[in-house]
């Protein structure tokens, strides 16, 4: 059960015209919070002190989906309905790269070999990208819609498989190893990594996973099976955080798959994408429309 004793203020606020949809969050590294608006085409960056920036990335139906900070300190998103991966740099010049027809990015992470890394839902494929905008593709085995991507604790790159209720994994060398799932129809989305172990979410079971690097692996049921955790991050503290799409919230899970803490939103919130701040503020996009900080407590 969530630890009674923990108290944690939620702020929230508005990002973007009404409908635009918060989606992915991150950090970047003078503690300004980025998020997607997937459903006007835009990316919005909230400066720790002044108004919030919208940049456009010129197509409004483009579907900014996840994003992450690249190795050379800028911001990379992927566009899920137009095929591109967009570059914005800390001063707001952007530029996009377009990826094959069809591939339909959506995961996105930094590799190994600092190049961006990133899943092709639509292809059924693991892409790379260099910062140079060289794009390669490796077609996966069956497919299986890969979701979100990861770099993981053994110099390689971690993928869940929605489709497959599978996990993948691929070196910089393109070698993939698929670990199949017990449950093939529990829809792993949201993935993570610490220094041991990769985390993920599997929506539509209910339940949180921890995988070794050598592939073995325990599943932890969350205490409402129908809660349909989409994301999740590690935090500094040793634990993760998960949005709970369908039960309106946020968790904090210990390593044992225990929820520490549980702090709900309202209902029709959406919470997605979920990023730690340097503070420890907890960031959740709200796909109503706010983007939530969780502020430390005690």
């Amino acid at each position: 059960m969530p630890k009674a004793d923990f108290i944690r203020t939620i702020t929230r606020t508005p990002v973007g015209a009404p409908g635009s949809g918060p989606y992915a969050v991150v950090v970047d590294p003078q503690d300004a919070t980025w998020t997607t608006l997937v459903h006007s085409g835009q990316v919005a960056r909230l400066p720790a002190a002044g108004p919030v920036e919208i940049h456009d990335l010129g197509n409004p139906a483009c579907r900014p989906s996840q994003v992450t900070m690249g190795p050379d300190g800028a911001l990379w998103v992927t566009r899920n309905g137009d095929d591109r991966i967009d570059r914005i740099s800390a001063d707001g010049t952007r530029g996009s790269f377009a990826v094959p027809d069809g591939a339909g990015p959506y995961g996105l992470t930094t590799g190994p070999d600092g190049a961006l890394w990133f899943t092709a839902l639509g292809a059924g494929a693991i892409g790379r990208l260099d910062l140079d905008g060289n794009v390669s593709m490796t077609v996966l085995p069956g497919g299986g819609a890969p979701a979100m991507i990861t770099a993981g604790p053994d110099g390689a790159l971690w993928f869940t498989l929605n489709r497959s209720g599978a996990l993948g994994r691929i070196d910089v060398d393109r070698d993939i190893t698929l670990h199949r799932l017990p449950d093939p129809a529990c829809g792993p989305v949201g993935i993570t990594a610490d220094t041991a172990a990769i985390w993920f979410v599997e929506i539509d079971a209910g339940r949180v996973g921890r995988m070794s690097p050598a592939g073995d692996l325990q599943e932890f049921d969350l205490p409402d099976r129908s809660a349909r955790p989409h994301a999740i991050t590690s935090d500094r503290a040793g634990g993760r955080w998960v949005t709970l799409w369908s039960g309106h919230s946020a968790a904090r899970i210990t390593e044992r798959g225990e929820i520490a803490e549980l702090h709900t939103f309202h209902d029709g919130d959406e919470p997605h994408g979920i990023a730690m701040a340097a503070d420890g503020s907890v960031l959740v996009a709200l796909e109503s429309g706010d983007i939530a900080r969780l502020h430390p407590g005690r």
